[in-house]
Order: C-alpha cells, then sequence, then structure tokens
C-alpha cells in the first residue's frame, strides 16, 4: 500500500501531496482538480485519499486500495 494522498489548501490554490512528504506533488486551481489527480494516485498506489477544506479540516476520506473494512459511508 502506498502513501495515502492529501488535498490541502494552499493560498488560493489546492495542493496534492503524501502523507509524511515536505514537498507538494503538484498544484491546482480547484479543490476538484487536486482530487480527481489524487484519486489516480490514490488508485494506482492502493491508499487513501484525505480530503481539506479551506479552514484544515479533513472534510472526506475515500480508501482506493484494498480495505479489509470498508467504510458504511452514503457519501458516494
Amino acid at each position: 500500500m502506498g502513501k495515502d494522498q492529501w488535498v490541502s489548501p494552499r493560498g488560493d490554490k489546492w495542493a496534492v501531496h503524501g502523507t509524511g512528504n515536505e514537498r507538494d506533488t503538484k498544484l491546482f486551481d480547484t479543490q476538484k482538480q487536486a482530487q480527481d489527480y489524487a484519486i489516480k494516485i490514490a488508485n494506482n498506489q492502493k491508499s487513501e485519499v484525505i480530503v481539506q477544506g479551506k479552514d484544515g479540516k479533513i472534510r472526506s476520506k475515500d480508501s482506493y486500495g484494498n480495505d479489509p473494512c470498508p467504510p458504511r459511508d452514503t457519501e458516494h
């Protein structure tokens, strides 16, 4: 399993970065663009995508791998 991918605010941009990485993988103009990119990485690495809001609070978490305990959320 790879690193979880975070979508985080960076001023007026949105960043994608792996857990523990000091540098952002890529910056985007919209949160949607960043989230789509993070999902591609997470699918490839069988990891999670964690999306933060402008306030830094976690808005969403989704697994894109072999989750032994799949969530029962109704988000998707």
